[in-house]
């Protein structure tokens, strides 16, 4: 094979690729519906939470979710310890975070990325920050896995 004809075929090679590159991806644009929907389930889940509802808490969960903290405590291993769908709900069922004072129920929810039918949303809390991962299900949003911390007490 030549040079010139491998130059050729660089070039045809690149310029496809350059074609492929630019043209639309079907499933990865961000709308405005699925942030609206993204940002709903998210104040379903803490809003939920802090007004006892479970209802509003169970709509916002995949029923096979998983929500995590490391456990750190002096002296002692690290610990994953988990929840699940139904121990939130049945948390929440029975007044979750109604005792809370007022001023430490904050829902500052942040839409970190979405790609195509999943998303990464940040919620800071009164006392607490959760990670979230959401996937598109059967055309709603539903939260699949929490991972999450307690802030520093001041």
């Amino acid at each position: 094979m030549s040079t010139k004809s491998i130059r050729t075929g660089l070039m045809v090679f690149a310029g496809a690729l350059a074609l492929a590159l630019s043209l639309p991806r079907a499933g990865q644009a961000q709308t405005a519906a699925d942030s609206a929907a993204i940002r709903a389930t998210a104040l379903d889940y803490i809003e939920g939470f802090y007004t006892g509802d479970a209802e509003r808490m169970e709509r916002a969960l995949h029923e096979d979710l998983k929500k995590r903290i490391v456990e750190r405590k002096p002296g002692e291993p690290e610990v994953l310890d988990e929840m699940t769908a139904g121990e939130l709900v049945s948390m929440t069922a029975g007044g979750g975070g109604t005792g809370m004072p007022d001023d430490l129920k904050r829902s500052d929810v942040s839409i970190l990325d979405v790609y195509g039918q999943m998303a990464s949303v940040k919620i800071v809390a009164g006392m607490w920050i959760d990670y979230m991962h959401l996937a598109e299900v059967d055309g709603e949003w539903k939260i699949v896995n929490v991972l999450w911390e307690m802030l520093p007490r001041e």
